[in-house]
Parts: structure tokens; C-alpha cells; sequence
């Protein structure tokens, strides 16, 4: 799918496959939903625009790269979008941290948002989202329509799983906002759930069901 890409590293579909078994534990799927998040950044942030700099090694003068401009600002959707932080923080700890509150309405399945705050500089920045599932794309795209209105031009969504009704519906309303995913699966049910998919990624990171 143009705007798409499938993450399809062998480590990140092993530990994705770990972490849809239902019997997998509430400590063993927060940490493996950290240690994907690491890799999923890793991926996302290949193409960074980098310069040359003058450095002194302990042996000699030498000319290194380094990422140009500001650092990057991690947006997570809470309350599940906040699995990914930590990993992703441990390979940019200067990476600005934006959080969007938003719930899902269990009748219209709809984005109702109740927290947000950002840093002030968003237009200088690029703006990772953060949410596991992109199920049917409602909160998506209510995150990424608050970041726009502060200001954000540069913005990618990072996810676990699509559907492919949630990405047809965020390319759909932000067609310049690239994803990237470990998977695209089939199709979403009649509640709203991802299937396969592995339930509610919230639920599974902090033991509520």
C-alpha cells in the first residue's frame, strides 16, 4: 500500500507473535511491546537528515555525522501508545514528548479526547504518533488533526497492527503522514477489534480486562 511499510524484520515478527499468544503474561507483553518499539523506531527514523561535524577521537581529528536540525517529538495516543516511549526514548533520550489523551466510545466508536499537551515548537520538529493498534483509524486521526492545529508539518504514525479500514482512513484524511507496522491484518469485526489482531493492547500492558 503506497504510504505503508511493513516492518518485516525477524525479530520484530517473532516478538509479535509472542505478543498476540493470549496466554502471554501482563510483564511479558509490556516489555515486548517496548523492546518492538525500539525496533520500529529504528526503522522509522532511517531516512533522518544527518550532517558533518569536526570531532576529536582520543587518537586524532576525524569528521563525523550527526542528526541535522531538532530532535524528534514522540507523540503517544494513551493510554496504549505509551508502551512504545520507553524504547524508543532509549535510543533518542533528547527526543521531546508530546501526550494525547483519547478514549474510544464504546457505542460510536469515535475519539473523544481528554488531555493534550505538546512542546511549542512542533513546526521545527518531526513528530512520531504512537498507538499500537490502527484498528478503525478514529483516534488516529483526531491526534494527528490536534498536532496539525499546533502547528506540526512532519509527522509519521507508528503502529503494531493495521487494518486495512484504519489505514485506508488515515491515508484517506492525512494522505502526507506515512505508517509504519509490523502488520497488516485482516479486517476488523463488528466491535472494532483488530482480527487476528491480539485484543486490546491497552488492557494487556496493564492487566485490566
Amino acid at each position: 500500500m503506497q504510504g505503508v511499510t511493513v516492518v518485516d524484520h525477524p525479530l520484530v515478527q517473532h516478538k509479535l507473535t509472542l505478543m498476540r499468544d493470549k496466554e502471554r503474561s501482563t510483564k511479558g507483553f509490556r516489555q515486548l511491546l517496548n523492546e518492538i518499539g525500539m525496533l520500529l523506531c529504528y526503522e522509522v527514523t532511517r531516512d533522518l537528515p544527518i550532517e558533518r561535524i569536526r570531532i576529536e577521537t582520543p587518537l586524532t581529528t576525524m569528521e563525523g555525522a550527526q542528526i541535522a536540525g531538532k530532535k524528534l517529538v514522540f507523540a503517544p495516543i494513551l493510554r496504549a501508545g505509551v508502551g512504545f516511549l520507553d524504547g524508543m526514548l532509549t535510543l533518542v533520550p533528547a527526543a521531546r514528548v508530546a501526550h494525547i489523551g483519547l478514549y474510544r466510545d464504546p457505542e460510536s466508536l469515535q475519539a473523544v479526547e481528554y488531555y493534550f499537551k505538546a512542546p511549542s515548537d512542533l513546526a521545527d520538529r518531526m513528530v512520531l504518533v504512537l498507538d499500537p493498534m490502527l484498528a478503525t483509524a478514529n483516534s488516529a486521526v483526531a491526534a494527528i488533526d490536534r498536532l496539525k492545529e499546533r502547528g506540526a508539518k512532519d509527522l509519521r504514525f507508528v503502529c503494531l497492527l493495521a487494518a486495512p479500514e484504519g489505514i485506508e482512513k488515515l491515508r484517506g484524511a492525512h494522505p502526507d503522514v506515512d505508517i509504519w507496522t509490523a502488520s497488516i491484518d485482516e479486517r476488523l469485526n463488528d466491535h472494532g477489534y483488530i482480527v487476528p489482531g491480539l485484543g486490546d493492547a491497552g488492557d494487556r500492558m496493564y492487566g485490566t480486562r
